[in-house]
């Protein structure tokens, strides 16, 4: 790599402008899913702990070790959404009959009643931002969108991409 500070400079001004309107995309989604929100029940909560609410009303029985390997984070940082939700009253804890060292998550009536309230919210939402979409975009730009998004993704883990589609 014996490129000069010129070219290195005018090849990062040609290719940053998409890094950058992805970069800004993902900080301003970031802000957007940790701004608490009223899903229809009077209590304002993050989309974080709404999804792991639902993922544990969808899986009742689950763990925190389980959450942490679906959603790709640590047990320590779905351990402080778990104990928040249950500050809230909307989910409980459980001892396992096998081992005593395992807790397994439901949720309560109240979680039941937010985890569908946000269903439906989120089904809004989904379907409301399609048709924003659609006025600027096709069917197929869209579809388009989530395969390059899903590949994007799998980059991030490392998965193969086949080298037909690279």
């Amino acid at each position: 790599m014996n490129e000069t500070k010129a070219e290195i400079d005018a090849l990062y001004t040609a290719l940053s402008p998409r890094a950058d309107m992805l970069y800004q995309f993902v900080m301003t989604y970031a802000d957007y899913i940790h701004e608490a929100r009223d899903y229809g029940t009077g209590l304002p909560i993050n989309m974080v702990e709404v999804h792991t609410l639902t993922m544990i009303e969808d899986n009742p029985g689950i763990t925190v070790s389980d959450l942490a390997r679906r959603w790709g984070r640590t047990k320590s940082a779905v351990s402080q959404n778990v104990k928040k939700l249950m500050l809230h009253g909307l989910i409980r804890k459980e001892r396992s009959t096998v081992d005593a060292k395992i807790l397994h998550l439901y949720p309560t009536e109240a979680g039941v009643r937010l985890s569908t309230a946000h269903k439906a919210f989120d089904n809004q939402d989904i379907l409301e931002t399609r048709q924003a979409l659609l006025h600027t975009c096709s069917e197929e730009e869209i579809e388009t969108f989530y395969k390059v998004l899903d590949a994007y993704y799998k980059l991030f883990l490392d998965e193969d991409v086949p080298e037909d589609k690279q």
